[in-house]
């Protein structure tokens, strides 16, 4: 059986690599490890192309929170919803308007300390999060219909695109 690279970068012995350990302030590494040349293994680095799409997540967040505040009713019956009382109301706004709106700081955060990569990381969990319980729900209930179906590949791709685009080295 023969062993499968995951990248196909050029690699090095440790002896052949930049000091490790105390001299470097990292742990010490074996000597039998084989480090990649470039640990990352992602498609693209690009530091305007990661931004973008952190901006482009953003606008589309407020977006959607906008659309809550001015038509909260019209949106939850798109939705599925039926908003009723003060509770209704409440639940409704804390999601559509206190989360999305804090998503969407934290990827214009993001956009703006595009060398902090975990900062966007962040932002493409909570993308993606949207996609993974509706993979739940798919299960007993079956695909949403309609615009929640768009929405799902929407957050999936998006969401993937985040963390596929990196910042350059």
């Amino acid at each position: 059986m023969t062993a499968c690279r995951l990248t196909a970068q050029p690699t090095r012995t440790r002896a052949e690599a930049p000091p490790f350990g105390r001299a470097a302030g990292r742990a010490p590494v074996a000597a039998n490890v084989r480090l990649p040349e470039n640990r990352e293994t992602h498609l693209v680095h690009n530091d305007i192309a990661r931004r973008i799409l952190l901006v482009l997540t953003a606008l589309i967040f407020i977006a959607i929170a906008t659309r809550a505040v001015f038509a909260p009713d019209q949106m939850a019956s798109g939705l599925g919803y039926v908003l009723t009382g003060s509770n209704g109301y409440s639940e409704f706004y804390a999601i559509y308007l206190g989360v999305w709106l804090a998503t969407a700081a934290l990827a214009i955060l993001a956009a703006f300390r595009i060398r902090q990569p975990l900062i966007g990381d962040l932002v493409a969990m909570f993308v993606l999060a949207q996609p993974v319980g509706r993979l739940f729900a798919l299960a007993k209930f079956g695909l949403p219909e309609g615009m929640l179906l768009t929405m799902f590949a929407l957050e999936a791709v998006g969401g993937l695109l985040v963390l596929g685009v990196r910042p350059s080295a």
